[in-house]
C-alpha cells in the first residue's frame, strides 16, 4: 500500500468510516464524457448517518473487457455485446479474438474517492465560476455549482470541522 492510500485508509479507520464500493454500469458519468467509463456506488456511513453517491472512475481503469471500443466491466456484458452485435455467439476462441483485456483495469480505491471529494465550501456562485474559471451567465456552471454545494453538504453531515481539515490533507 502507498503512501496516498494509507492516508485514506487512516482517514476511515480514524474517523470510523465505512465505506462501501459497488459497480453500478458502464456509461457516460459526466455531461462532456464522449466516452463510456465504469460508475460505481460509493456509500460513506458513520454513527447512524451515512451518504450514497456515484463515482466516474478514471477512464484507464475503466473496462475490463475492451469490445470494439467498447468499454465492458464483465465477461458477461461482453458477450451479450457480441451476441447483440454478430447474432449468434459462439464463445471460446472466438471470444477471445474480439476481445481485448484492460491490463490496467482496476476499481476505485478509498484513495481515488476521497483525494476528489469537494473540500471547501463555495460562498457564492461569482465567487465559486471565479476560482473555476466558468461563466457567470452559464448554465452548465450554475449545475456544477449546486452539485458542489451540495456534495459539501453531506460531507458536512458526515464530519466535524477538524476531520474535514484532515479530509483536505487528502489530494
Amino acid at each position: 500500500m502507498d503512501e496516498y492510500e494509507k492516508q485514506a485508509e487512516d482517514f476511515l479507520k480514524a474517523t470510523r468510516t465505512e465505506m462501501s464500493i459497488s459497480f453500478w454500469k458502464t456509461g457516460k458519468h459526466f455531461e462532456d464524457d464522449k466516452v463510456e467509463r465504469d460508475i460505481y456506488d460509493i456509500t460513506l456511513t458513520r454513527e447512524g448517518r451515512s451518504w450514497t453517491f456515484q463515482f466516474g472512475n478514471s477512464l484507464s481503469h475503466s473496462g475490463r473487457f475492451l469490445v470494439e471500443g467498447k468499454r465492458l466491466h464483465t465477461e458477461e456484458e461482453a458477450k451479450a455485446f457480441l451476441k447483440k452485435r454478430y447474432g449468434a455467439y459462439a464463445g471460446g476462441a472466438g471470444f477471445k479474438g474480439y476481445v481485448k483485456v484492460n491490463k490496467v483495469f482496476r476499481e476505485p480505491t478509498p484513495y481515488d474517492v476521497l483525494s476528489v471529494l469537494t473540500k471547501y465550501p463555495s460562498d457564492s456562485f461569482s465567487e465559486f465560476c471565479a476560482d473555476y474559471g466558468y461563466d457567470e451567465d452559464s448554465r452548465k456552471a450554475e449545475k456544477i455549482y449546486n452539485a458542489v454545494k451540495d456534495e459539501y453538504a453531506n460531507l458536512e453531515r458526515l464530519f466535524s470541522e477538524a476531520e474535514l481539515d484532515e479530509l483536505r490533507r487528502i489530494e
